[in-house]
């Protein structure tokens, strides 16, 4: 899953620099709105059923039936509420272009809703392998179509007609991948429903505290500024969040089976989360110090004024992967409500402290609102964890010190190598000098982190995991080498 995810935003990462180089930020403001709204309509039905499948292990036919049914019907119901919705939402944003964006992509939801549920079986029975060729099959498409239109017609409708070649090839990869044929049911439309009443909530909450800002940035900043903060936060979140995202979706299977025994789930929590910690925090911390190259050289330097906006969502990114793990325990454990008290606390703070920002200092102020709210969150998270893991501040923090402590080396390193290049305006140049100081980086963190873990008595934990892997690829490649 980490694999994937690597190739998933890689591949993402370029489709957008050379989209940020074809479009201007108005464009993708525009298709932002028109996302928000459907992911907002889609909230009515989020009902999750997909972790009542994994979480059930004699899920059968009734069950998968029945979600596949209510995928179809509820996403036809968004579909056609879109329809309707559109000629209004074009002159709330005074945006005449949206109307028929919103007309495509609703075409697009309707198709969504007829995927298969048979790969959810991936997941379920652990079967990452096939889970990835089915997520590439679906991430390649909408690149492949979306690239060569932009170069053609310099538009947003590049990005339209790629979301609806995505929904296309989403929905025919689903029957080629897996064998399983879904039939038109409600049988168990009860259990279903029962099931997942808390997690629609949650889904309501995730969804306000994370795209509120989209809604009100829009309306106030306009698209460019919308389309300024939504390049700002898929560069800024690329390797923190979209990171951790494959180790929570390979993590939870894995604590839905050892959530009845509370020492095994607490160690793999700690597990994961000092996996999460050790790529998070060098890359949301290396987004950081390197936002003015990575812009000019990727972007370009019409995207300038992101600068400021990935730095502050960049350090809001490692707060939040290191935070994002835990409702995944709370779901394990038959507690989401939980989750729910979280995302309630969040979302009342969040609201509090976005829309004076934003009003005063547009996109700026949204960001910001976003780090004071992980920032004044994570005690509470902390708090509600340690007591449901039965688990002491000593031992989170010695599986967290170490990347922590090597991430900021690595900064202070960074730092001090950007005052000696001097790259110029020309885009080889800072491209090179980007890639230079990425490397750099990269060496300073790893040396650092060995270090410390080799003077902390080469303790178990994520670090001992990464050499054993590091060591059984040199083995392969014919280097022996012993670094434990």
């Amino acid at each position: 899953m980490v694999a994937f995810k690597f190739l998933d935003r890689g591949i993402g990462l370029c489709s957008t620099i050379v989209l940020a180089r074809l479009l201007a930020p108005s464009d993708f403001g525009l298709i932002a709105m028109a996302m928000m709204l459907i992911a907002a309509l889609q909230l009515l039905f989020a009902f999750s059923f997909d972790v009542h499948l994994i979480q059930k292990p004699d899920a059968g036919r009734a069950e998968f039936d029945t979600v596949w049914t209510f995928n179809v019907l509820f996403d036809a119901i968004v579909a056609i509420v879109l329809t309707g919705v559109a000629h209004f939402m074009a002159g709330f944003y005074r945006e005449p272009r949206l109307e028929a964006v919103i007309y495509a992509l609703a075409l697009g939801t309707a198709i969504n809703g007829f995927g298969n549920v048979g790969p959810i079986t991936f997941r379920r029975e652990m079967r990452f392998d096939r889970e990835f060729k089915f997520m590439f099959g679906k991430r390649m498409a909408p690149v492949l179509v979306t690239i060569p239109i932009a170069f053609w017609l310099h538009s947003y409708w590049a990005l339209v007609l790629g979301q609806l070649t995505g929904s296309v090839v989403s929905v025919a990869l689903s029957y080629y991948m897996s064998s399983y044929r879904p039939r038109f049911s409600l049988q168990k439309r009860a259990e279903l429903f029962h099931a997942s009443k808390w997690l629609v909530i949650n889904n309501i909450l995730a969804f306000l505290n994370g795209r509120a800002a989209d809604f009100v940035i829009g309306k106030f900043a306009g698209s460019a500024g919308l389309g300024l903060y939504t390049i700002s936060s898929e560069i800024s979140t690329l390797p923190t969040t979209e990171l951790v995202a494959p180790i929570n979706r390979a993590a939870f299977p894995g604590y839905a089976r050892v959530a009845h025994d509370l020492a095994l789930l607490r160690n793999s929590f700690l597990e994961v989360i000092s996996m999460i910690a050790l790529f998070a925090v060098p890359a949301g911390l290396g987004i950081v110090i390197l936002a003015d190259l990575l812009v000019p050289a990727i972007l370009g330097w019409k995207w300038q004024g992101a600068v400021p906006l990935i730095q502050v969502l960049a350090v809001y990114g490692v707060l939040g992967a290191l935070q994002t793990n835990i409702g995944y325990v709370y779901l394990a454990v038959g507690r989401p409500r939980l989750i729910t008290l979280v995302a309630i606390i969040q979302f009342f703070v969040f609201m509090a402290v976005l829309l004076p920002a934003t009003w005063y200092r547009g996109a700026t102020g949204a960001v910001w609102a976003f780090l004071g709210t992980a920032v004044l969150m994570v005690p509470v998270n902390q708090l509600l964890i340690t007591h449901q893991l039965k688990l002491s501040v000593r031992g989170y923090c010695a599986r967290m010190w170490r990347p922590l402590v090597a991430g900021m080396a690595m900064l202070l390193a960074l730092d001090a190598l950007k005052g000696t290049l001097q790259p110029g305006h020309a885009t080889h140049a800072l491209v090179a000098a980007l890639l230079f100081c990425i490397v750099a980086g990269a060496l300073v963190y790893s040396v650092v982190l060995y270090l410390l873990w080799r003077l902390s008595g080469r303790p178990e934990g994520s670090e001992r995991a990464c050499l054993i892997q590091f060591e059984r690829l040199m083995r392969r490649a014919g280097v022996v080498v012993s670094l434990g």
